[in-house]
């Protein structure tokens, strides 16, 4: 059995199509249709049930997973073994949840890239949770501790919330003394039946009034409130990133949250995922304090 079958053999799984499989891989689909066809022939069994929504994996193919991935893994540990540890090199894919990914990761990855200049580094930001046995990600950040799945986890680092809003919208509308004066306020805030995870559900922890304006991104609800439209639950460490910002009731309302860094339990074996973890480990954390370091409160 040819590797590189087995290489178009796991991208075509985890794209779902041989479209989506041959842009990953940097060959047309025609290529990587005959490549799946021969590859059948090889282990005399159909691995892909073609359907409308795409190429589903038949019983064959989801036994033949855990084989094609452990193959993988050893390919990538000989390549490490062979190329040595010094400095981290190749592409790295990383998915994130938005908050995370625009006002953490840049600075941080932009760091570790900067002291490893072979080193590439995508960062996915999507609202919703990454799936790593579909390898839509080489690891991934969390806003919840999975407990299920062939994943390890580590804590990234724990950050911190703030009800804030802007100067101008405090100016303009009833003081904030007390947590029942939200009650007077309009609110910013998740589309509540696209909130991905429980953690996220910030308004309702706190007590307040349902939101008005609503996005299932951070940045776009960040920006209705330096727009003025009113207050929310904003991450501290993006409030340097908005000066126009005030953090309110801070010694009634903040809450705690942690980021988690999830990974495909086979990438243990992978010493550069390895050696790329820790020091994206010890880089965020290192910026969390710097930025939690910059608050102002109104």
């Amino acid at each position: 059995m040819d590797w590189d079958d087995l290489r178009i053999f796991l991208a075509v799984a985890r794209a779902e199509s041989l479209s989506g499989a041959g842009r990953r891989l940097k060959i047309d689909a025609a290529t990587v249709g005959r490549r799946i066809a021969r590859l059948e022939e090889a282990v005399g069994a159909a691995l892909f049930a073609k359907s409308p929504q795409g190429y589903a994996l038949t019983g064959a193919g989801a036994r033949l997973i855990p084989h094609a991935e452990r193959a993988e893994t050893a390919l990538e540990g000989a390549s490490e073994a062979l190329s040595g540890p010094e400095g981290l090199t190749g592409q790295i894919r990383l998915g994130a949840p938005d908050g995370c990914a625009n006002y953490l990761l840049p600075q941080v990855i932009a760091r570790i890239c900067d002291a490893n200049p072979g080193l590439e580094v995508q960062i996915v930001a999507l609202p919703r949770v990454f799936n790593l046995s579909r390898r839509e990600a080489d690891m991934a950040v969390g806003v919840s501790r999975p407990t299920a799945g062939r994943l390890t986890v580590q804590k990234l680092t724990d950050y911190r919330l703030s009800l804030a809003a802007s100067a101008g919208y405090l100016a303009d509308h009833p003081p904030l003394t007390r947590p029942e004066d939200l009650q007077a306020h309009r609110f910013v805030g998740y589309i509540p039946d696209m909130i991905f995870d429980k953690e996220l559900d910030y308004l309702a922890e706190i007590g307040a009034p349902a939101a008005a304006l609503t996005s299932n991104s951070v940045s776009v609800q960040l920006n209705f409130l330096r727009q003025g439209a009113g207050l929310g639950v904003v991450h501290d460490f993006a409030l340097p990133a908005a000066p126009e910002l005030r953090r309110i009731l801070t010694g009634q309302i903040r809450l705690t949250r942690a980021f988690w860094l999830i990974r495909h339990a086979d990438d243990g074996r992978v010493a550069r995922l390895n050696r790329f973890a820790e020091t994206l480990v010890r880089e965020a954390r290192s910026e969390m304090v710097r930025l939690e370091a910059q608050l102002q409160d109104g």
